[in-house]
């Protein structure tokens, strides 16, 4: 028979159990030196915020906005009959003044059938003069006189349309202006209604400006205001509200206003970048830093500091920005305190202790 060797048996059993037993104490005892003491939790020092009180304050909104300036007065100046142009006399930038020629169409035609139509108004008037002579000796019905007064009121009709006909040969600036716009070439064939020149009013420069609707109320027409053209420099030109728009977007909750230069100056032209700074007189009002105001999905809130030494959420109504201080309508009264600056990990409910000097 083969020979079978055999494998001796492991004798560490008991020793790893021993082991084992022997260690549990050792780490139960690690665990109970990692877990932080109840009284090292109670000994934390507070959240620390720095808060700032609410007051009324006397305080003029003295605001900047971005504008676009635009001549007020700009008419288009159309064809009103068809036909070949025969004077363009100005370009782009000429000054013109009010009643100049700006642009005349061929009336040739025109002027020929108005001849016509003068020469058969001559007729009518005769005719209807020996009618009446007729119808006085009784040689004549009143039918017939009847009818020779109509063709005369025809043939003034006739001629009255024609002379209006020819004035729209010849168009004349409405106003004072500058040419902006020049379409047409003398030798053109135009049709009626055809674009031909623009002018502009330079002397009409306004803009308009996008504000808060919690700036309206506090603006009138005329109120002053001070116009920046960043192409001109760092001064400022007197202007004036002429005209508040009486709707609101609904979307942004803001209006326009219009504002014009009182004195147009030197080197300002149509489509200029400016800022319109607008000042509105002193009012008392419930104010706190800007910084205070916190927003989430619920709506803007701030953390009130009661005199137990803990912060609560309060819901609050917004007004308007005055630099680094924010209008307050309902929420908070004045002489709260409200925290500005800590809000990290802070809840309503939670205990602070307010920064040395902000107590």
């Amino acid at each position: 028979m083969p020979h079978t060797e055999k494998t001796p048996a492991r004798r560490d059993g008991p020793w790893l159990v021993l082991l084992v037993i022997c260690l549990v104490p050792f780490f139960s005892g690690c665990a109970e030196e990692m877990a932080p003491a109840p009284a090292e939790t109670q000994n934390r020092p507070p959240h620390l915020v720095e808060t700032a009180p609410v007051e009324r304050r006397d305080l003029a909104i003295n605001n900047t906005y971005a504008g676009t300036l635009r001549a007020r007065r700009t008419v288009r100046i159309f064809a009103r009959e068809a036909g070949r142009t025969t004077e363009v006399p100005h370009f782009e930038g000429d000054r013109v003044n009010q009643g100049a020629l700006v642009a005349s169409i061929d009336d040739a035609l025109l002027q020929a059938q108005w001849v016509k139509a003068q020469a058969l108004r001559r007729q009518s008037e005769a005719d209807l003069r020996r009618i009446e002579r007729l119808v006085s000796d009784g040689l004549v019905s009143q039918d017939e006189l009847a009818r020779k007064e109509t063709a005369l009121e025809v043939a003034r009709a006739e001629e009255r349309i024609l002379s209006i006909r020819l004035s729209y040969t010849r168009m004349t600036a409405p106003f004072d202006a500058v040419v902006t716009e020049r379409l047409v070439e003398p030798g053109d064939l135009v049709a009626a209604n055809d674009h031909l020149l623009t002018l502009s009013d330079p002397s009409s420069l306004i803009t308009q400006v996008s504000v808060s609707e919690l700036l309206l109320p506090h603006v009138r027409r005329g109120d002053a205001v001070r116009v920046r053209i960043d192409a001109l420099g760092s001064g400022t030109h007197a202007g004036e509200i002429i005209r508040i728009h009486p709707s609101v977007d609904p979307l942004t909750r803001r209006g326009t206003l219009e504002v014009a230069l009182t004195k147009v100056p030197e080197g300002a032209y149509a489509g200029q970048f400016c800022r319109v700074e607008i000042a509105v007189e002193g009012a008392t009002r419930l104010v706190l830093p800007i910084a205070a105001v916190q927003r989430d999905r619920a709506g803007e809130f701030a953390y009130l500091l009661r005199d137990d030494g803990q912060v609560h959420r309060v819901g609050v109504t917004t007004g308007l920005r005055l630099a680094r201080s924010v209008e307050i309508l309902s929420g908070l009264e004045a002489g709260d305190r409200v925290v500005i600056r800590g809000f990290l990990g802070l809840s309503d409910g939670k205990a602070v202790s307010a920064m040395s000097g902000q107590s």
